[in-house]
């Protein structure tokens, strides 16, 4: 018997969705220090005052239980704020970096909320897909879109090598490893004159069928910035890679994948292959980083070392754990938070890593789940993105 589902239940979702769009235009709209600060704290005591009514709860079961709403709502959201901010470049390439590393965080959420491997080389990864862009189109003629899919796939599979010794070791000695390597590869990048060396390369803007991104729109007298192309694209990436996470969770891949996370031992006993899924869960993660990191090369137009360092690593994994460790929408506002409050707060911009230290060491502290901690895991095999 097919479940009936009142229409009215997803108003919290919509309704929650209007006020987080009207808190976006306010914020990136604020130009005075004490302006965005008072909008955050007023911000921080609207949840909280939310939440002690018992709203933050109902949003939350009415996004579960009205997903394609909920998700259409966002993207209309994204939209608003394209629209409202066209001509101004800065809020824009806000937005689509913030879109750019939600598809980041959501291949490290499959690393580390799914399958439980940890990876602390998050920005390798990226730059793997950025300096992947910038030698495809300075030495081929290759059309960009497959130079995009060449960074997920060089991230992937540089990935799928270092997993190897990954599997060999546990714990502190696994994270050890991706440490070391996201290292090396900053190391390796500097020391190469071939890719720049310390000065970094250049590379030209992206180019979809005749579609240059880096030439601004006009419509009669208006002329709308070329990054708003670039959200375009980069909020198309991020809904795929959203879609195709959600999906994995709920299908036997992610079964699988929870089971390796929750009891490796076990697993082995049952029969089921822990290296495969951990292998599994560790390429596709690294190719959502690099499809994410060969668009951003080219919105960016640079490319350098200083950009893929230890610490960028660890504010992708600060990200993961804000939002909650294994949920997708989590991280979605922890990227928002992390990326956009600090370009705002210009005070705080050198205090940066300490205040996502601080972040961490509290959620982990107090809300150990993180902002949005994942619910008990639903297993639904049709098709509900």
């Amino acid at each position: 018997m097919k479940r009936l589902i009142d229409p009215a239940s997803a108003f919290p979702a919509l309704i929650s969705m209007a006020g987080v769009t009207l808190f976006t235009l306010l914020f990136l709209h604020a130009e005075s220090q004490e302006a965005v600060l008072g909008l955050t704290l007023g911000a921080a005591i609207a949840l909280l005052l939310l939440a002690r009514f018992g709203w933050n709860a109902r949003a939350a079961a009415s996004f579960a239980g009205h997903s394609g709403a909920g998700n259409a709502s966002v993207i209309i959201g994204v939209l608003v704020v394209v629209a409202v901010f066209y001509d101004q470049h800065f809020p824009l390439l806000m937005l689509a970096s913030v879109l750019l590393y939600i598809v980041v965080c959501l291949g490290l959420n499959l690393q580390f909320g799914y399958a439980g491997v940890v990876n602390f080389a998050g920005a390798a990864f990226f730059g793997i897909g950025c300096y992947t862009a910038a030698v495809l189109t300075e030495h081929s003629a290759l059309p960009h879109l497959l130079v995009v899919v060449a960074g997920g796939v060089m991230a992937a599979g540089i990935g799928s090598l270092l997993i190897l010794p990954v599997l060999r070791t546990y714990g502190h000695y696994a994270a050890l490893i991706t440490i070391a390597f996201g290292i090396l590869f900053r190391v390796f990048l500097e020391v190469n004159d071939a890719l720049g060396g310390p000065q970094g390369m250049k590379l030209p803007g992206m180019e979809i069928f005749g579609w240059k991104l880096n030439d601004g729109l006009t419509f009669g007298d208006i002329e709308v910035s070329f990054y708003a192309n670039y959200v375009l694209v980069a909020l198309a990436m991020a809904a795929v890679a959203f879609m195709l996470v959600r999906r994995l969770e709920r299908s036997w891949i992610g079964l699988n994948l929870d089971a390796v996370r929750l009891d490796e031992t076990a697993c082995a006993a049952f029969g089921i292959d822990v290296a495969r899924w951990k292998i599994t869960a560790f390429t596709l993660g690294n190719f959502l980083a690099g499809l994410a990191g060969a668009v951003y090369a080219m919105m960016t137009g640079f490319v350098a070392p200083n950009s893929f360092t230890f610490g960028d690593s660890l504010i992708l994994v600060s990200i993961v754990i804000l939002g909650g460790i294994g949920n997708p929408w989590g991280l979605t506002v922890a990227t928002a938070i992390v990326l956009i409050l600090p370009e705002k707060l210009q005070f705080i911009q050198e205090y940066r890593l300490l205040l996502y230290a601080g972040l961490v060491i509290l959620i982990l502290l107090f809300r150990p789940g993180g902002l949005m901690p994942r619910q008990v895991r639903n297993y639904f095999p049709g098709w509900k993105p």
